[in-house]
């Protein structure tokens, strides 16, 4: 079992920056890839970005590219998800979630562990 805790949700301006945070426990991740949705009102759960843990390969929705940064801390086995340049259309839940298979994926459907989200609003 892998157990996620998200941080660092909040209000915020367009324009605005935020830094969202994930501590994994349970597992070694060394083998994991760890992905970050998001889901607003009325709509679906979308792909954010993903990052590999064994290497750091990243992947990222188009929404998203050159605005925000996942990362990872090793040593803190924790992986933020640094956003930029905020939107309006950037509000949402956002939930981290792992997935065992060594593989980046933009599916929600094949991560198996999730955490409780954390609601990111962006004001205009």
């Amino acid at each position: 079992q892998v157990q996620l805790v998200e941080s660092g949700g909040g209000l915020v301006q367009a324009g605005g920056s935020l830094r969202l945070s994930c501590a994994a426990s349970g597992r070694t991740l060394s083998s994991y890839v760890m992905g970050w949705f998001r889901q607003a009102p009325g709509k679906d759960r979308e792909f954010v970005a993903a990052i590999r843990w064994s290497d750091g390969d990243t992947g990222y929705a188009d929404s998203v590219k050159g605005r925000f940064t996942i990362s990872r801390d090793n040593a803190k086995n924790t992986v933020y998800l640094q956003m930029n340049s905020l939107k309006p259309e950037d509000t949402a839940v956002y939930y981290c979630a792992a997935r065992s298979i060594p593989q980046i994926a933009s599916n929600w459907h094949v991560y198996s562990y999730w955490g409780q989200g954390t609601q990111v609003t962006v004001s205009s």
